[in-house]
This record gives structure tokens, C-alpha cells and sequence, in this order.
């Protein structure tokens, strides 16, 4: 009986301890496939976020370069083709309208809320209107303050809204009248540095049958561009900037002034007489065909003027600021420009951190290629450049280190419809169908 009862207790020990085995071996068991499901778990997450990484993306960018001859769309292609190497999960789809027919194109897209992820604009009054709807992606929080640090100084005030940095721009612009030396030796007159000089060379011109200037009065903006200017001289920096924000009447003297002078030299048939049905472009290829002396325009023709395949004026150009106005409130070194050109990104964008990263990019490397091809000054910082730069170029780097103060173009100064109505304003000028005072009065208008 105990013999019998110690081989059942031995047998129970024994399958207790079978059993303790089984067990312990079916919770190993779970455990390792517990820890395998949850390294699997990581590795799936990792790896969707490496995909995430690689993903393919397309942004698409509109602009306004239609043209290999223009310097910004050589500098654009070239900062994107770097671009696209750098970030080749990126696909960058471009879409390019002309100037005019872009700014209407832009301004319908947004309004229908149709903006592609990255646009080019116009800072200042041109872009306010996109900010306040808030369709404009603020950057501060994707462009860091050693981004920041490398920009010039005051490139970014007509892109910056309430103290917010809404855009980022690639070049500086000055307003620069470029005069063919070769007619000006050719008829013996002075490249003028006053306005009276100006007039003398209008003379001598119209005297030996030679338009003295192109201008593209029909797109309204190049002719603008007299009028500011000449506001620049006779009313100067602050009281011009004080009337465009409002702050100030346009209904003063010196405005009317600037008025004047448009309507004087277009009296004294300062301009072809065609000038109202010729767009930019033509009156462009005047210029660059050496048929008319002067030409008024931004600084980004320099890259026109010096390319030997679209002008024939290669190195006979001296570039002079706006002719100086005597008893003008202006300084003579003030100019007419800024910068404002810039892309931004759209608000709704699904890829915001790529879009502004793009933006970012394209921007500070465009600064430097647009600077050497002509196109206007930097926006940035680029460094010494050495004997890289042109001599028409080295001109405009003389000027502008001259520069004592710049007034934004009034068309982009300006917002939505006072914009465009400043512009045709400036047509009846031309036309002869506003005196000086009625188009200071209808100025006025836009500031009650």
C-alpha cells in the first residue's frame, strides 16, 4: 500500500512538472510571436514612412517666362534642372503664360480657388488681396531664420503682411533708361542725366526724323512707368509711397507736375506716335533693333540688350537712371523699383513643406543666375562674382550702389481695380484725353 501510494505521488509529480512545461513553453511560445507581430507592426510603419519619404509627388508651378530669350527663364530652367536632381521623387509641372495674360490667369485661379501649389506673383498691393483671403501659405514656419539671414535687407518688405512672410523674392528691379550710344555719338547729342537735356535729345532726334523712344503704351504699365518716374523726381520717395498707402492726397502739386511731364513729352513727340497700339514686346524689338535711342524699362532687360541671338545693340547701351527734374523734392539717385517679384505657395496645397521648400530653393539660386544673366540685382546674398558680370551689368551694379531710395512700380503699389485703373489713367495721358489736373483728381478718387 505505501509502495503503491509513492509510485501514484511520483506519477502525479511527474505530470505536474510535464504539464508545468507544456505551459511554460506555450507562453514562450506566444510571447515570441507576440514580439514578432510587434516588430512586424514597427518594421510595416517603418517602412510606410521611408515610402512616404520616396513618394512621388507633382507640384505644379505656374510663371510667366514664355520666351528662352528672357533671362528669367534661362535662370529658372537651369535652378530647375539642379532642383530636380537634387529631389528626384519631385515632379515639378510647369505652366507658362505672358506677362499680361498671366496676371488675369492668376487672378481668376484664385478667385475660383483654383491656384496651382506654387505661382509666381508681385508682392505688394498685387498680392494683398490673395493674403487676406487667405489663400497664400504664411512661411515662417517652413523657412528658417538662418534662410532668413541670407536674404538682403528689405527684399522681403513688399512680401511681408502683418509681420508675416507670405513670399519670397529673387531679384531686385531698378527702372533704367538705356540709351544707344552709337546714336547718340552719331548725332552729336548728350546722354541726358537732366530732364532738360532729355528734352535737347528729343529735339535733336525729331529733327533728323528718329523716334527718340519706344514705348508700349498699349499695355498700359510701360507707360505708366513715365509717369511714376517722373513722380519720383518731383514729389519724391515719401510723399509718393505716403499717397499710394493712402495716407496722403494724391491732389497735390507735385503730382500734377509729374502729369505734366508725361503730357509735354508726349507733345513734343517724345514717343512714336504709334506708341498707344504697340504692345511692350514691339516696342521692345524697336530698341533692340537700334531703330529708336532710348528706351525706359526695368533693369531686367540688360539680359535682351546683351544677347547676340534677339539684339543687335550688344554693347552700345549706357544705362542712366530717370533724368534728374530741377527744383524737384527728389533725390536724383532715388529709383523707380524694389523687389517684388516672387513665387508663393497655395494655402491648400496637399504638400505644403515641399511646396515652400521648392520655393525656397528655386528663389536664393535664381537671385544669383538671374544677377549674371542680366535679369535685375539680387535678392539675395550670392557672394563676389568677380569678372562674371557684363559691362551693362557692371553699370546697373554702379547705379545701384548709388541707390538712395526706391518707390515699387504703381500698378504693383497698388491693389486689384486701382491698379488697373491707375494704369488706363495714365493711357489718357498719352492720349491726350485727361489733362494733368483730371488725372490727379481721379487719382485722388482712389484714396476716398
Amino acid at each position: 500500500m505505501n509502495t503503491f501510494f509513492k509510485k501514484v505521488v511520483t506519477l502525479m509529480l511527474v505530470g505536474v512538472m510535464v504539464l508545468s512545461m507544456v505551459g511554460c513553453g506555450s507562453k514562450t511560445e506566444e510571447k515570441k510571436q507576440t514580439d514578432n507581430k510587434t516588430v512586424d507592426t514597427t518594421n510595416q510603419k517603418n517602412n510606410k514612412e521611408d515610402n512616404k519619404e520616396e513618394e512621388k509627388i507633382t507640384l505644379n508651378v505656374w510663371h510667366l517666362w514664355t520666351t528662352d530669350a528672357d533671362a528669367n527663364a534661362k535662370s529658372f530652367s537651369k535652378v530647375l534642372k539642379m532642383y530636380e536632381e537634387e529631389h528626384p521623387n519631385v515632379k515639378i509641372a510647369i505652366d507658362a503664360t505672358e506677362n499680361e495674360a498671366y496676371k488675369t490667369k492668376i487672378k481668376t485661379a484664385m478667385a475660383a480657388n483654383e491656384a496651382p501649389d506654387v505661382f509666381f506673383a508681385w508682392g505688394a498691393g498685387f498680392a494683398k488681396p490673395f493674403v487676406d483671403a487667405g489663400q497664400v501659405l504664411c512661411l515662417d514656419e517652413y523657412i528658417s531664420d538662418e534662410q532668413k539671414g541670407r536674404l538682403l535687407t528689405g527684399a522681403t518688405s513688399n512680401v511681408t503682411y502683418d509681420n508675416k512672410l507670405y513670399g519670397l523674392p529673387f531679384i531686385q528691379w531698378m527702372g533704367i533708361l538705356y540709351c544707344n550710344e552709337e546714336l547718340f555719338d552719331k548725332y552729336q547729342v548728350k546722354i541726358p542725366d537732366t530732364y532738360e537735356e532729355l528734352l535737347t535729345a528729343i529735339d535733336t532726334f525729331n529733327k533728323n526724323e528718329i523716334s527718340p523712344i519706344s514705348v508700349g503704351a498699349k499695355d498700359g504699365w510701360p507707360a505708366m512707368f513715365w509717369q511714376n518716374a517722373s513722380a519720383l523726381r518731383t514729389a519724391g520717395v515719401d510723399s509718393c509711397n505716403d499717397a499710394l498707402d493712402k495716407k496722403a492726397s494724391f491732389n497735390q502739386p507735385e503730382f500734377i507736375e509729374s502729369a505734366r511731364i508725361v503730357e509735354e513729352l508726349v507733345n513734343k513727340k517724345a514717343f512714336d506716335e504709334g506708341s498707344l497700339a504697340y504692345t511692350n514686346d514691339e516696342a521692345k524689338i524697336m530698341f533692340l533693333n537700334g531703330e529708336v535711342p532710348m528706351h525706359y524699362m526695368g533693369s531686367w532687360l540688360a539680359s535682351e540688350i546683351q544677347d547676340e541671338e534677339t539684339s543687335l545693340i550688344k554693347d552700345k547701351v549706357v544705362a542712366k537712371n530717370f533724368p534728374a527734374i530741377s527744383n524737384g523734392k527728389g533725390n536724383k539717385n532715388d529709383f523707380l523699383g524694389g523687389a517684388v517679384d516672387c513665387f508663393m505657395v497655395n494655402k491648400n496645397t496637399k504638400y505644403k513643406k515641399e511646396a515652400a521648400e521648392f520655393v525656397a530653393y528655386v528663389t536664393e539660386k535664381m537671385s544669383k543666375e538671374s544677377f549674371i544673366l542680366g535679369a535685375g540685382l539680387p535678392a539675395w546674398k550670392i557672394g563676389d562674382l568677380g569678372d562674371d558680370l557684363d559691362s551693362l551689368s557692371k553699370q546697373l551694379v554702379d547705379l545701384a550702389n548709388d541707390a538712395t531710395g526706391f518707390v515699387l512700380a504703381w500698378d504693383t503699389k497698388l491693389t486689384g481695380a486701382d491698379a488697373e485703373k491707375h494704369k488706363t489713367l495714365v493711357q489718357e495721358l498719352f492720349a491726350g484725353s485727361k489733362t494733368p489736373e483730371e488725372f490727379v483728381k481721379e487719382m485722388q478718387k482712389l484714396n476716398e
